[in-house]
């Protein structure tokens, strides 16, 4: 397998004569996905100029590490991320810059420690049990699956997080989640023409509604852990309690939701539509799944699955890290040069819009031979360990890779030990699902999967 790709040696910048600004914009609205240049998939890097602006994209992993690790500095988030998720997020860890990201990024760090995350097992695994009763209790019905795993991974985060999240309404929220993401390939469009933030779009008197609903909610938890402190330690301690290192102040009230917002939405939809995803994929591999299958009873020797039994289950973590090549949660990554700085062969201007189109990287075929087949094998030790680190980055790359990646995994394994023995899910559509990009990589029709009882 390729490591990396073979750079074109040019100082000159080789802009790609592709679609007009207006098709771009039209495909951006449509499904940003569908706005990426088809080149990206075969080249290494791809220059264009979309509405007066130079867009860069990279999928080779060479580049995108010098990129994103060693240029890091050099790079901020940028005005189409500010505009799609600052509503929402504020200037939380994942939307901040500099040094207000740097002491936020401290303060959550005890969270997601490996002996903390040890920790949060047992309830990950409880929430697993009562969605698996919750799909018995369906058996023979077709369900939502992306719907259910959005529900337990809700009440995961929840759970662990904020402490079970005094009452918080999981039907509602995830129905804001959905409101607020279904218009973003307006936001991103309106962004990337440069027009003003009040130019209204459809559906955007939905989305504040549902942000208003959102923070509200959060705020409220922030005010109930205010007025009655207590020993508890989970991620609304740690943000109620941190302090900047350089000012010595405490978080806002807003800066806590801001935080609480990121961790949400991001830390639950990711993970659910990873399961959705590999859950899907399953139901359309019987001998993939039968190795899971297989994986599982000989670890838990039938019993009940436990806590340390989760990180001995290597080839079901192989079967979702396969689930996540093919279906990236988080399919792009954008960032704005903030200065001009060298790339590869290149100079990068000051204000050029970087992207790393991850569903592209994962589908490349210099990178992965048959990009679109269904192969888990391709996480074993042997294989994974020849493999450039930045082939296959579903949690982001370089110093803001997501901090919750080892609970996502961790999270996500659990689940699936605990439903599949139960429980046999079948895809009564033979059509290829199409994934479409609300921010995240969602199907664009419902997952629906009939449950079935395994004898």
């Amino acid at each position: 397998m390729s490591a990396s790709i073979d750079v074109p040696s040019s100082e000159r910048l080789p802009f790609l004569r592709g679609r007009s600004t207006a098709a771009t914009v039209l495909a951006m609205i449509r499904n940003p996905l569908e706005a990426l240049p088809p080149e990206v998939f075969v080249e290494p890097v791809v220059f264009t100029r979309t509405a007066g602006r130079t867009q860069v994209f990279l999928s080779d992993p060479t580049l995108i590490h010098e990129a994103l690790v060693k240029n890091a500095d050099a790079l901020g988030k940028g005005e189409n991320v500010r505009r799609a998720l600052g509503p929402a997020l504020g200037k939380g860890l994942l939307t901040a810059d500099g040094a207000h990201w740097k002491w936020q990024r401290q303060a959550v760090a005890g969270a997601f420690r490996h002996d903390k995350l040890i920790e949060l097992q047992p309830a990950m695994i409880a929430a697993a049990e009562v969605t698996r009763d919750r799909l018995l209790a369906a058996n023979g019905t077709a369900l939502d699956i992306g719907h259910e795993m959005m529900r337990t991974t809700f009440d995961i985060i929840v759970e662990t997080m904020m402490s079970g999240g005094h009452g918080i309404d999981v039907g509602k929220v995830e129905q804001g989640i959905t409101d607020y993401l279904k218009p973003s390939g307006w936001t991103f469009a309106l962004a990337m023409l440069g027009l003003p933030e009040w130019v209204p779009f459809p559906g955007r008197g939905k989305a504040r509604e549902a942000v208003a609903f959102l923070r509200s909610s959060l705020a409220r938890v922030i005010a109930t852990r205010r007025k009655t402190p207590d020993e508890r330690f989970d991620l609304v301690s740690m943000l109620l309690a941190a302090s900047d290192p350089e000012t010595g102040r405490s978080m806002s009230d807003d800066e806590i939701v801001d935080n609480l917002m990121t961790f949400i939405t991001a830390g639950h939809e990711t993970t659910a539509l990873g399961l959705a995803w590999t859950l899907h994929l399953l139901s359309r591999h019987p001998e993939y799944e039968a190795k899971v299958l297989e994986e599982i009873a000989a670890v838990t020797e039938g019993q009940p699955l436990r806590a340390e039994h989760v990180a001995r289950l290597n080839y079901t973590k192989q079967v979702f890290s396969e689930a996540m090549r093919l279906y990236p949660p988080a399919p792009i990554i954008t960032r704005t040069a903030l200065r001009d700085f060298r790339l590869g062969a290149f100079t990068i201007p000051a204000g050029t819009n970087l992207h790393v189109p991850i569903y592209a990287v994962h589908h490349h075929v210099s990178l992965w031979p048959n990009p679109e087949t269904f192969q888990p094998d391709r996480f074993a030790p042997d294989a994974a360990k020849d493999r450039h680190r930045y082939a296959y980055m579903p949690f982001g790359a370089g110093p803001r890779v997501c901090i919750g990646n080892a609970f996502a995994i961790m999270e996500a394994v659990a689940i699936l030990a605990v439903i599949l023995p139960a429980i046999r899910l079948a895809n009564p559509s033979a059509a290829r699902p199409k994934a479409i990009m609300k921010v995240t990589l969602r199907p664009k029709e419902r997952l629906l999967m009939t449950v079935q009882a395994r004898a």
